[in-house]
C-alpha cells in the first residue's frame, strides 16, 4: 500500500507542469506588450520629429512609456525565472542548459533559493514601478518634496540591505 502511495506522490508531481506552462505564456504575453510600448515609443519619436503639432508630449509620453516597458520586461522575468525553477525543483534539470553562461542566473537547487532569486527581481519591480508612479507625481508643496526625498532614501536604504545580505 505504502509503495503505491509513493508511487502516486512521485507522479503528482508532474501537475506543476501547470503553473510552468502558464507562468511561461504570461511570459510571452508580457514581453510581446512590453516591446509593443518600445514600438510605440520609436512610432512617437518618428512622429514628433515629422508632424509639427502631433500632440506628443516627447518627454513625458516617452518615458512613461519606456519605464512601462521596463517594468513589464521585469515581470516577464519573474514570471520565467518561476517557471523555471518551478520546472528544475519539481519536473527535470535541464542538462543543456547547464553548459551555458546564462545557467546560474537560472539555476535554482531549492524552494529558498527559488523565492530569494523571485523577491530580488519583484523588489526591482517595485522601484521600477516606484519610479513610474514619481514621474507622474505633481509635488505641490514643500512637504511633498520632503515625502519623496525620505521614500528615495528608504529605497536606496533597502536596496543596500538587500545587495549586502547576497554577498
Amino acid at each position: 500500500m505504502s509503495r503505491f502511495f509513493e508511487s502516486l506522490l512521485v507522479k503528482c508531481r508532474f501537475v506543476t507542469i501547470l503553473p510552468v506552462v502558464f507562468a511561461l505564456l504570461g511570459t510571452f504575453v508580457l514581453f510581446f506588450i512590453a516591446s509593443y510600448d518600445v514600438l510605440k515609443v520609436l512610432l512617437y519619436t518618428f512622429e514628433y520629429f515629422t508632424i509639427k503639432d502631433s500632440g506628443i508630449d516627447l518627454h513625458e509620453d516617452i518615458v512613461a512609456l519606456l519605464v512601462g516597458a521596463v517594468d513589464l520586461y521585469l515581470m516577464a522575468l519573474v514570471l520565467f525565472i518561476f517557471s523555471f525553477g518551478i520546472y528544475e525543483l519539481f519536473i527535470s534539470e535541464i542538462e543543456d542548459f547547464k553548459n551555458l553562461k546564462q545557467s546560474k542566473v537560472l539555476e535554482v537547487h531549492s524552494l529558498d533559493q527559488l523565492k530569494d532569486k523571485l523577491a530580488k527581481v519583484i523588489i526591482m519591480v517595485l522601484i521600477v514601478n516606484f519610479f513610474q508612479r514619481i514621474l507622474q507625481m505633481k509635488l505641490n508643496d514643500m512637504l511633498d518634496m520632503a515625502f519623496l526625498a525620505l521614500s528615495i532614501f528608504a529605497l536606496c536604504l533597502g536596496l543596500y540591505f538587500l545587495h549586502k545580505g547576497s554577498h
